[in-house]
């Protein structure tokens, strides 16, 4: 199946959406994963490739962007209303 999220890096914890994917429907990465999108993914949004404990790093262009302001899900939308933006 094609890809409809990407890994930038391989260290990783999140991907970015190449398309609007709706709750419930599969998440297909380009490393030949898959998993079940838990929340709405917007287009170029982020979604967790794992389970994350609250106040954990999130990674993405294998650079910490932020940390989880609560505990996040495989699957889960990763924006805002979950991530504490590095300054």
């Amino acid at each position: 199946m094609r890809p409809n999220a990407l890994i930038i890096n391989e260290a990783d914890n999140v991907a970015v959406t190449l398309e609007d994917i709706r709750k419930g429907e599969p998440v297909y990465l380009n490393d030949g994963r898959q998993i079940a999108a838990a929340d709405d993914l917007p287009f170029s949004h982020k979604v967790a490739l794992r389970d994350l404990a609250r106040g954990e790093d999130i990674l993405k262009y294998g650079e910490i962007i932020g940390q989880a302001k609560k505990d996040i899900k495989s699957g889960d939308w990763v924006h805002v209303h979950n991530l504490v933006v590095e300054d």
